[in-house]
Order: structure tokens, then sequence, then C-alpha cells
């Protein structure tokens, strides 16, 4: 491939990769390890809001009823906050806000027992909707008072998670989960108007006709709705086979197909035009399971994704960005084909790095100058000097020991030697943890020694070299590579000659 750039161009590139990260249920933010993983993201990469599920679960304690004495028949209810303080806590101490998702039911609150996930989250409709709609104001207005106003009205909230997969909204029932939308979406506009609030937060096969009788319901009944939020991954059922499930991918090509339709979906009604569409969950394969989610394979396609994913959608939350995660059980090995960008071990996997050359392209950006299947380049500038940055990706979901080669003439100067390029590139030789823990043996609780020398593995190959104005790369299957492109003329201490022995 061949690409020559003027620097006249101007192709449209919303980078919104950083608005939100998922995690698993928020009780886990108590645990050292989880913060350990979250801070070194925070350090590395950056987010600025981040999203889980279980805010009103069992093990974060926050909703209790109790009656006077063991005769009485009235029931009451108080509030409990200590955990919830540990936990926004130390979200804002690794400067990161939430992005507030309310569910999944208090046990005693709930009307029913069916549950999800080994940590029991209840996923059946309240029993007293008041009730709900009380535990809903309190909390935010908790939140107000520790936190202030200004700041926690500005943090999103979306009223539960996939209500239209029945293991997450018993039976999967529309009707009762646009009553809790309702009632919940007054709720927290009772609070404050300035709240941002949406839903559904839908996935899979029924996503479409979900979204579309969730618009009309809220446009008849003239509820509260300041964005539409959902799901995407992008493989087929997984094929299991002991602790693990293997999905397919979606061509590369296909990657947004589902997404497709809702943007013109949510347009085709006057009073929602335009409006903002929140991707609150995406990864390729949506079981914790997926050993994919560990390989180079991931991090390219990732890559391809993350060129375009701003077209659409405001906002894109990958989900998630460590392997502290329990949905299915406490995982039996480092790489357990998580959906965390980082390995427990604190070991980044490819996708990680992803995700970092993505936040590269942030700094003194100035607009997109190419965008296509395989490489997007974006034009910078600092201290007044123009220079070039980008990413190059080579997707091979067959596996089949493809090479991509890449070509990029740019508007820098043509004289020999004038210039430097700086790449780092991640690829299954360079930087490929999960090879190196197979070569290891693939222990599942590997020593201090094994882990130091994983983290060591996990580190792009940082390459630099004089050139012209001229990129030439060649990358490996499932290759991905920032690049970096600026004039950097050589000026030397007196008496110093690079290279000089004698």
């Amino acid at each position: 491939m061949k690409y020559q750039i003027t620097g006249n161009e101007d192709v449209l590139f919303n980078n919104n990769t950083f608005y939100c990260i998922g995690t698993g249920r928020m009780g886990l933010a108590l645990q050292q390890k989880y913060l350990e993983q979250l801070a070194f993201v925070q350090q590395k990469i950056g987010f600025e809001h981040i999203r889980g599920h279980g805010l009103f679960s069992d093990d974060m304690a926050i909703y209790h009823e109790y009656k006077k004495d063991k005769d009485s028949e009235q029931t009451f209810v108080e509030y409990n906050w200590t955990y919830l303080d540990m936990v926004m806590d130390s979200y804002k101490k690794l400067n990161i806000k939430p992005f507030l998702e309310l569910g999944f039911m208090p046990k005693q609150l709930a009307s029913g027992d069916q549950c999800v996930f080994y940590w029991k989250g209840n996923v059946t409709p309240p029993k007293d909707y008041t009730r709900w709609a009380g535990l809903v104001k309190a909390t935010l207005n908790h939140l107000i008072s520790r936190y202030g106003r200004d700041e926690v009205t500005a943090w999103p909230v979306e009223v539960w998670n996939e209500p239209n997969l029945p293991v997450f909204w018993k039976d999967a029932d529309m009707k009762e989960y646009f009553k809790l939308y309702d009632v919940t979406s007054r709720a927290v506009k009772e609070v404050d108007e300035r709240f941002k609030v949406g839903g559904p937060a839908v996935c899979g096969g029924t996503d479409q006709e979900w979204i579309k009788a969730f618009l009309e319901f809220v446009k008849a009944n003239k509820c509260p709705l300041d964005f539409v939020s959902r799901h995407h991954y992008t493989t087929e059922a997984p094929a299991p086979d002991g602790h693990y499930g293997y999905p397919k991918l979606h061509p590369k090509a296909k990657c947004f197909e589902q997404l497709d339709s809702t943007r013109p979906l949510v347009d085709s009604f006057k009073e929602f035009k335009g409006m903002d569409i929140n991707v609150t969950e995406y990864n390729t394969s949506y079981i914790p399971t997926a050993p994919v989610h560990d390989m180079n394979l991931n991090a390219a396609y990732i890559a391809n994704m993350l060129a375009t994913f701003g077209d659409n959608h405001k906002s894109y939350s990958y989900w998630t960005f460590g392997d502290i995660f329990e949905e299915w059980g406490v995982p039996f090995t480092p790489f357990h084909g998580g959906f965390g960008l980082v390995a427990n071990g604190l070991i980044p996997k490819p996708t990680f790095w992803t995700f970092a050359f993505y936040k590269e392209l942030t700094k003194d950006y100035e607009k997109c100058v190419l965008k296509t299947d395989e490489c997007i380049v974006v034009q910078c500038k600092k201290d007044g000097n123009v220079y070039y940055k980008g990413i190059a990706w080579n997707v091979d979901e067959a596996m089949s020991g493809s090479v991509l080669k890449l070509e990029l003439d740019l508007p820098l100067s043509a004289k020999k030697e004038a210039n430097v390029l700086l790449t780092k590139l991640v690829d299954e030789e360079t930087c490929n943890p999960l090879k190196v823990w197979h070569d290891l043996g693939e222990h599942a609780n590997p020593d201090e020694a094994e882990i130091a020398v994983l983290q060591e593995s996990a580190k792009p190959f940082v390459k630099t070299c004089r050139t012209e104005n001229r990129i030439e790369l060649e990358l490996k299957e499932n290759a991905v590579c920032y690049f970096e492109l600026r004039t950097a003329p050589i000026t030397s201490d007196r008496g110093y000659t690079y290279g000089r022995l004698f």
C-alpha cells in the first residue's frame, strides 16, 4: 500500500477512545490488586470515566430494610455508604470519574431470586418501585453531598445492563424494563435536571427491536432521555472447551455490522435526531474466558475499530481495564482470556499498547490526514513545527502469516537524514507475553522471577533511524505499529562525533 500525503487533507477522526473504560463489579475496587492495575492503566493511558456493574448489589451493602422490633409489621429503609465512599474515593485519587450504571437489585428490594454471575447479581425488578426510586435519589444525593453538585451532575447515568437478555433482566421483559426506566430516569432528574440519563444498554440479537421500542416508549411517555446506550461485541458464539471458549471473529470489514443501523434508527425519530450514542461496552468476544483477548490478533483488531468508532458514537467503553474480574469465578491462571488490558501480575497485554498508541495521537494533535483499513495518520504541531504520527495494523483473523507493506510519503524535508523516524512495534515476536508464558510452561501461579520476565516481554520494540520524508513499514500478522516522523536537525556538542572511537 502506498499513500502520498500533502498536508492539505482533513479527514474525519473523532478519537473518543478515552472517555470511558469498563470494569468488573464496583465492589472489586476494594481490592489492592484491582487498584494497582487501575493505577497502572491511568498512568500509562488515562481514561476519564469508568463503568461497572453491581452498584446496588449486596457486596456494596448500600440498601437495608429493617423493623423496629420483631413484632412490627412496618418496614423501614436505611442506607450504608461505607463501601461506596471507599470506591469513589479511590476513583477520585486515580483521576477517574464514574459512569454510573444503576443496578443490580439489592436482595431485600428484589421481587425474585434470579441472579447472574459468580457473585450473584440479582436481576429481578424491584418489589417496590417507590423504594427503588428512593434508593436512586438517596445515592445521588449522598454523592453530591460528598463530592459536590457540579462534579456529580456531570457523571453520566445509565439505567441497568442488557435488559434484552433474560440472563440480565428476568424474562427479558421489555414492558417491565420500560417501567424501570421511566421511574428511574424521573428519579434522577428529580435530584438534579443536569444529570445526563440514558439507556437501554442492550446487546445482541434483539438490539434494534429494543432500541426502536424504547425510543417509542420514551417519546410517548415523555421520559427523560439524554443519550442512547448499547453494547457491541464482534464474535460468534464460542466453542467451549474446559475453562475456555473459542469464538470466531467477525471479518474485519464487518466489525461494525451490528452497529451500523443504530445511528439511522435513532435519527429516524425527529425528537432524538443527532442524540449521543454511548457504546458502554465493547470488545471482540463477550465472554471472560476467550484466549483471543490475550493475543496480538485482539490488539490489531481493536486498532482497526478505534480508527472509525468515533464517526457515529459519542463514546465507546472497552470492556475492561484489567483482569481482576469474577463474573464466571476467580481465574485459574494469569492468561485465561480475560477482558482486561492488563493480565494479573501487572502484565500489559498487546491490546494495552493499542490504547497507549492512540493516546499518543492526542498529543499536539491538529488534524487527521489519512485513514484507511490499515492505518491512520495525523498531523501535529509543536513549537510552530509540523510533524506526523500514525498507527498501522495488520489484522489477520485466519493467522495465515500475512505481511503488510506500507509506504507513506509525507510533506517534510526530503533531504537525506533530515528527519527521525520513531517506531514502536507490537507483534507476535516482539511483544507477546502470552507466548512467553506458554514457553515457560503455562504455570497457573508464576513466581516473582517469571512474572518479571513476562513484564519485560510485554513491551513494544522501539526503533529509531535517520531518514528522508518516506516511511516504509513491514508488518507481520496481527502487528500494531506506532510511528512518528519529524524534522530533527543534529546539533552536536563541540568535538563530539557520533560513532567515533579514536
